[in-house]
């Protein structure tokens, strides 16, 4: 990613989300190419909700989908419960646009902002944008609000549609959220559009200077505040020397067990 020509990197709202909450850790990923462990069970979430989008994928393109969920019951229940719990949504009864997986980029400061809506529905007058979340529904609703997928999301088909940020929304959709499938609907307008337009360009502005510091001089990108205690299940704690003396004992310790066990014969 590092660039004699920082205005063509590519943003989503996962680097963004990165920005804002360290930085540094920014730099370790995205600059840096340090690759962190996945545990078996992330990769199995994420190997989940891979199949789910690409099965919804499948079916919004028309293409039979039955043959391949009969031997995945959780993923055909996720479906049927979906498709039950908003018909109005997944069965298209109108001549409005209807893409899923419908990519759009923006140009900002030299950034190119992508996002990729699992669903995109769009008339004369207004235009849904829908998210398919193969985790439960999260109970705080204010935290979505502020996620910048949610913000860049809204932000990015206004400035690139005709649509008024009045005629915008976009809806979550919790699959596996008991008894059936749970919505969270974001409506947008003027003022929203103003506000993330103002963070985004202070956002990026930061990352300009970061960035420029960084391969001008080697100055590392501000590390987040020790205050927050944010870094303790971080993967990058000890590079950025920030594990606390209980974090570094265990560390020792694990190592120091590993260093006694026995070597085994073959």
């Amino acid at each position: 990613m590092v660039s004699n020509q920082p205005q063509m990197f590519r943003l989503s709202q996962n680097q963004l989300n990165l920005l804002e909450t360290c930085p540094r850790k920014f730099q370790h990923i995205y600059l840096e190419e340090l690759g962190s462990p996945t545990s078996p069970e992330q990769q199995e979430k994420l190997s989940w909700g891979s199949r789910f989008h690409l099965l919804m994928q499948q079916r919004e393109l028309g293409l039979p989908i039955e043959s391949l969920i009969q031997e995945e019951p959780i993923l055909q229940s996720w479906i049927t419960s979906l498709v039950s719990a908003a018909p109005e949504i997944l069965t298209p009864t109108s001549d409005a646009f209807r893409q899923s997986e419908h990519r759009r980029t923006l140009n900002v400061q030299g950034y190119l902002l992508t996002v990729i809506y699992d669903l995109l529905i769009a008339d004369s007058q207004q235009a849904q944008i829908l998210d398919w979340k193969t985790y439960p529904q999260p109970r705080n609703r204010r935290s979505l609000a502020k996620d910048w997928q949610t913000r860049l999301y809204l932000y990015v088909l206004a400035e690139t549609s005709d649509y008024v940020p009045d005629g915008i929304s976009m809806t979550y959709w919790f699959v596996q959220t008991p008894p059936q499938p749970q919505s969270l609907k974001f409506t947008y307008d003027a003022g929203h559009h103003e506000q993330t337009r103002q963070d985004l360009n202070r956002l990026l502005t930061q990352l300009t200077v970061w960035l420029q510091r960084y391969q001008e001089t080697g100055e590392p990108f501000p590390q987040v505040l020790e205050a927050l205690d944010r870094c303790d299940n971080c993967n990058y704690a000890i590079r950025c020397q920030r594990m606390r003396e209980n974090s570094a004992l265990n560390t020792r310790e694990l190592v120091t067990n590993i260093a006694d066990i026995k070597e085994v014969s073959l």
